[in-house]
């Protein structure tokens, strides 16, 4: 990732949430390793507590950090959120696209609002984000990470509008990446698989639940924030400054162990 002077200069959507916030520490940790300092956007739906609370962690980390809050379903604050991070950080070195929302429901049952609300946040945000951000992230020879989801690969029954927004995000960031690269702009996805986040914690307080889940998992555990983040954060680097148009796919091995679950099969 390269940076204006010894500064880097990043914007995280969903920065409240579980692995928005281990992003957002990741980058912290990673710049320090590097003796570089960080300016950090740090990007909620809404302000209050939360945003607060963040911003004043990442700055007790040593960041300069900005809580910022946008609705991104709206194409005009996605612009007005890009100019209010460029004009915080003095330019921009990266993009972290992690917002994204969910409403479950069959597909025979979906509502068109809703769909349209899920392909908005999910996919249409990085789009209009990027398109914005583009020339500073052109000046910097920056990069760009979506998170997208295992959901976005393989059909997720009672997720349609989730599962197809985040397929729609791969490809849109594969396109990104071949119109933008002789831009020197780097656009990569990364895919969690299941993950342990503040939003999901509900489901682990079941004790037979998580361990059923623990065992689909070839690693044998499900996965934290900060595994995703660090995985962001490699995207981000110099390390993978040959890297673009991937998916990382972070899940433990979850997606590729599906055909083994099969009745019949035999086990290694």
């Amino acid at each position: 990732m390269s940076a204006a002077g010894n500064t880097t200069r990043v914007l995280v959507t969903g920065a409240t949430g579980g692995i928005g916030r281990a992003t957002c520490v990741e980058l912290i940790r990673q710049a320090k390793s590097e003796g570089k300092a960080v300016s950090i956007a740090a990007v909620a739906s809404r302000s209050g507590a939360a945003l607060e609370a963040l911003t004043a962690e990442l700055n007790s980390l040593g960041a300069r950090a900005i809580g910022l809050h946008a609705n991104l379903a709206d194409a005009a604050s996605c612009v007005q959120l890009i100019d209010d991070a460029t004009a915080f950080c003095g330019g921009l070195d990266a993009l972290v696209s992690n917002a994204g929302i969910t409403r479950p429901a069959p597909l025979a049952d979906q509502t068109v609002e809703d769909w349209d609300t899920v392909f908005s946040v999910n996919t249409r945000a990085t789009w209009l984000l990027a398109r914005a951000a583009r020339k500073a992230l052109a000046e910097s020879r920056g990069a760009i990470v979506a998170v997208a989801s295992m959901s976005g690969m393989y059909p997720h029954p009672g997720y349609g509008a989730y599962s197809a927004s985040k397929a729609a995000l791969l490809m849109l960031c594969r396109q990104l990446a071949q119109e933008w690269a002789a831009d020197g702009i780097r656009v990569n996805t990364v895919s969690p698989g299941m993950i342990r986040t503040p939003l999901t914690e509900r489901v682990y307080q079941n004790e037979e639940v998580a361990a059923r889940r623990e065992a689909m998992v070839p690693l044998g555990r499900i996965g934290r924030p900060e595994d995703i983040a660090r995985a962001v954060a490699y995207l981000l680097g110099d390390h993978a400054a040959y890297v673009t148009g991937e998916n990382l796919r972070v899940d433990g091995g979850l997606c590729d162990r599906f055909l083994g679950t099969i009745p019949g099969v035999a086990r290694a």
